[in-house]
């Protein structure tokens, strides 16, 4: 066993080597890496990790790194990122909005980050925004780390509920203009989030001209499929219009993004009002009315198998 200063020769290491060798320390590469499938995985030079937190529902870390700038993750998991989380804020909001002519009050399912809601607050017509966020300590660490993303919350229409969201759910019938789901996955504490009961429970909680957006998640590695294909077809089953569009996010597995888009009567591409949005001057990165029609036109594989899951819905 080598000790402080020895070569392995019974000589001394020169002190020049050794002031190289603290130097090599100081630079060494510190990666984050998530586990895509158990074969890929994402990785992310970081420059340290600034918080780490076991809440009663899931862990919580905060990372530097020189690319993404902030990132937050989840039980191994990137959520988002300061360089690419308007991507999916801009998109889950944006869309819907876009299409609904008179949207005053919403219903954020998750959104503990508070970039959804920020988005919402950009539309003066929105008179209520009820953000349902079970895990309070998500909500501590976004304002401490990511104020520029939780500052929606300060806005006087934003009122945060801790609960379930599906207890939330069950207690409201016809209220909501337009309800986005923001929660993580379809696994562990969210889990019943994203059954036919809680798509049910949306339903009813919307109004009679009431959309529902959602993550969807991403279809392209085989693990995810399997949930891909349930959520679709549950979704189809509960409501008369569903559509998926995508967007391409970063730090997201594969960079390839779903969403879904449900709704009780308007289409979202024929009932979509361009001038309507067009005329609200709304700054933004990422959408635009061209590019909400272009993220409907899916690939062939994703077509397919959505068909195969709305043929398997018409089987009741």
């Amino acid at each position: 066993m080598l000790g402080a200063g020895d070569d392995g020769s019974g000589g001394r290491v020169p002190e020049c080597d050794r002031v190289g060798e603290r130097e090599w320390v100081r630079k060494m590469d510190i990666w984050f890496s998530q586990m895509d499938t158990e074969n890929v995985k994402t990785s992310v030079r970081v420059d340290k990790q600034l918080y780490s937190v076991q809440s009663d529902y899931q862990r919580i870390d905060v990372f530097q790194s020189q690319e993404f700038g902030k990132m937050i993750v989840l039980d191994g998991e990137i959520i988002f990122s300061e360089a690419d989380e308007f991507i999916y804020n801009e998109m889950i909001v944006h869309v819907p909005m876009a299409v609904h002519p008179h949207v005053k009050n919403v219903l954020i399912i998750g959104g503990g980050d508070g970039g959804v809601a920020r988005i919402c607050t950009q539309y003066p017509e929105i008179e209520s925004i009820d953000v349902v966020e079970q895990d309070e300590i998500f909500v501590e660490v976004s304002r401490e780390f990511f104020p520029e993303t939780a500052k929606g919350f300060d806005d006087a229409r934003v009122k945060i509920t801790n609960m379930d969201g599906l207890r939330f759910l069950r207690r409201c019938v016809g209220k909501y203009d337009l309800i986005i789901n923001d929660t993580t996955d379809p696994f562990g504490y969210a889990e019943g989030l994203f059954t036919r009961e809680f798509y049910g429970s949306c339903y009813r909680a919307l109004k009679e001209d009431g959309i529902m957006v959602y993550q969807h998640g991403s279809p392209f590695y085989d693990e995810d499929e399997a949930a891909f294909r349930a959520m679709h077809r549950k979704v189809f089953r509960s409501f008369p219009i569903s559509r998926v569009y995508q967007a391409s996010i970063p730090t997201c597995p594969a960079g390839y993004w779903m969403f879904g888009f449900a709704s009780k009567k308007y289409h979202p591409l024929n009932d979509l009002d361009e001038s309507r949005w067009k005329n609200r001057n709304l700054k933004t990165w990422y959408y635009t009315t061209n590019l909400h029609r272009g993220a409907f036109m899916l690939p062939k594989y994703v077509e397919d198998l959505l068909e195969e899951e709305e043929s398997k819905g018409n089987e009741r």
